[in-house]
């Protein structure tokens, strides 16, 4: 059911409201034979419904919430994590949103005074959405239906499922350390890494190199499901540049191998 967007509505309410906005503008332009694709000038793409997503939000937040401050991935915006901040992904994923491969997702959260208050999380090409706002618990919708989200209860390493996007970025020893200690490694990527972990599916995912709106969508879902999220160096995750989820109880073992 499409959430209202009013200036009354409550946050959690507004950012489904937003992620509903953001899924029609997707799907519209979707595996679009004339999709406009572009590069950035650090050698990403960039096209026109991540333009078009972000600026609609932009929009309609300022009309619902004219006095908090936003920050975007296409257009930018204050990243001092002070007062009330939306933070926005558009596509997370891009890369494979231009190929038609449908892991990718509309990412919002609601950080205040550097503390992520909500998150919702929306891949309607996989029929997906996840949302939790602080105290609230955390839930997700899929062809299965709706229900609460728990982190799994896996507690060696041994026996553990780890995500990861891919290879870059990583020392090859901290990546090899990683992945020889777990059970089963899989490269399910982006936002889906870290939220497989929020379900109990996975039990660790890590990245080591994120933007501040790769995460923020992420910190409430995780943590509200159980789950522990910090930089690949423990430190906190709004400002560390890289990501490591866990179901928590792993959470230190995981950092040990990775030499924080």
């Amino acid at each position: 059911m499409q959430q209202p967007i009013t200036p009354d509505a409550d946050d959690l309410t507004l950012a489904l409201a937003l992620a509903d906005a953001a899924d029609a503008i997707a799907l519209q332009r979707y595996r679009a034979v004339d999709l406009v694709v572009e590069t950035k000038p650090d050698l990403t793409p960039v096209t026109e419904a991540d333009r078009a997503i972000e600026e609609a939000l932009r929009a309609l937040l300022a009309q619902a919430r004219p006095d908090d401050q936003v920050l975007g991935e296409e257009y930018g915006g204050a990243r001092e994590r002070r007062g009330r901040q939306w933070v926005i992904d558009p596509i997370d994923g891009t890369k494979n949103y231009v190929r038609g491969v449908p892991v990718w997702a509309t990412l919002i959260g609601l950080v205040v005074d550097d503390h992520a208050t909500v998150g919702v999380v929306s891949a309607p090409a996989l029929g997906r959405r996840w949302w939790a706002a602080r105290g609230r618990g955390a839930h997700g919708r899929g062809p299965e239906g709706e229900r609460v989200l728990r982190v799994s209860a896996v507690s060696a390493m041994a026996d553990a499922s780890l995500s990861i996007s891919d290879h870059v970025g990583w020392p090859p020893d901290r990546l090899a350390a990683l992945t020889g200690a777990v059970w089963r490694s899989r490269a399910y990527g982006d936002f889906w890494s870290h939220l497989l972990v929020a379900e109990g599916a996975v039990d660790v995912a890590a990245e080591p190199e994120l933007n501040l709106w790769d995460v923020a969508g992420l910190v409430t879902i995780i943590e509200e499901a159980g789950g522990r999220i910090t930089g690949v160096d423990g430190s906190p995750v709004l400002g560390a540049g890289s990501g490591l989820t866990t179901n928590g109880r792993l959470h230190d073992a995981a950092l040990a191998l990775l030499g924080a």
